[in-house]
């Protein structure tokens, strides 16, 4: 069955009902093949997690992959290795949302924040993320994440400065949002239980309370997904159906509306089963030994 030609609209997504196997999976692979405007970009192989060195060599082959298929890339650090991810990125022609990773260590705050400016100022650096969920994760206080966002905003007044965190964090923090050039928001109606059917529509209005929060500023989706196996959260349920359903629904929103979307993620990363569950290692578009899930 064709995307293209496929129009039935219901009032939360597209509607996919009783399409299943190989026509679903063919559905996705043109939704994939049409492009997409972003993708967090997972670094790390089999055995590897943060803290491990990542090489060139893997940032170059799942660059390679990825890159037919998307115009922007997210990066989570700039440590470890990470740092040649947007150099890499930028040598294949693909734009760049680069993450500094703030957490509760001073010296590795230091360190991140400043090869991030580093690589801003070599011209690597379209969007710079000055954090990610700190706020969420109770990792700095207001005024230590704002301390970071001016720092980098005053180092690189001419790229665009931003921190990325869970939709509902920009409501409850309006200094952290007047602080953003642009706000990027987290948004996954998995995490809060939504089943799939009602996915989209909820994914909106995370949306548009982002924007509220941002009174005015451009609010960019910087991690949404939903994945393919594992336990349920609430009524949302991992499954392979849905995991394409959802990826469909979601790029011919992001399309429809004109949303820029980074789609959480490309590869499968096994390391994440520890911070998120059984559901952690299985978000990528991508499996762990780099073939397409369709």
């Amino acid at each position: 069955m064709s995307y293209r030609r496929d129009k039935r609209l219901a009032l939360a997504a597209t509607d996919l009902t009783g399409i299943t196997g190989e026509s679903l999976k063919e559905m996705a692979r043109e939704v994939l093949a049409m492009g997409m405007h972003g993708l967090c970009f997972s670094p790390y192989e089999e055995g590897q997690k943060p803290g491990d060195h990542i090489s060139e060599d893997q940032i170059r082959r799942r660059m390679e992959i990825i890159r037919p298929y998307t115009k922007w890339i997210r990066s989570f650090s700039c440590t470890e290795g990470n740092e040649e991810i947007p150099r890499i990125a930028k040598e294949f022609g693909i734009k760049t949302m680069v993450g500094a990773w703030l957490g509760d260590d001073p010296e590795i705050n230091r360190e991140e924040v400043a090869n991030l400016i580093a690589l801003a100022r070599e011209g690597y650096v379209d969007i710079a993320a000055v954090g990610n969920e700190v706020l969420l994760r109770g990792d700095l206080k207001e005024d230590e994440l704002l301390g970071f966002i001016n720092q980098v905003k005053q180092a690189v007044p001419d790229i665009p400065v931003g921190y990325v965190d869970a939709y509902y964090e920009f409501a409850d923090h309006p200094r952290i949002s007047e602080a953003c050039d642009v706000i990027l928001a987290n948004c996954y109606p998995f995490w809060e239980g939504c089943s799939l059917e009602y996915s989209i529509l909820y994914m909106k209005d995370m949306f548009h309370r982002a924007l509220k929060a941002g009174n005015g500023k451009k609010v960019i989706i910087s991690e949404t997904g939903w994945p393919s196996t594992g336990s349920s959260t609430g009524g949302a349920h991992p499954s392979f159906e849905n995991f394409l359903k959802y990826f469909i629904n979601t790029q011919k929103w992001a399309e429809e509306d004109g949303i820029e979307v980074f789609y959480f993620s490309s590869f499968d990363e096994s390391w994440k089963v520890g911070a998120e569950g059984d559901v952690g290692a299985y978000w990528g578009l991508w499996d762990k030994e780099e073939s397409l899930k369709f």
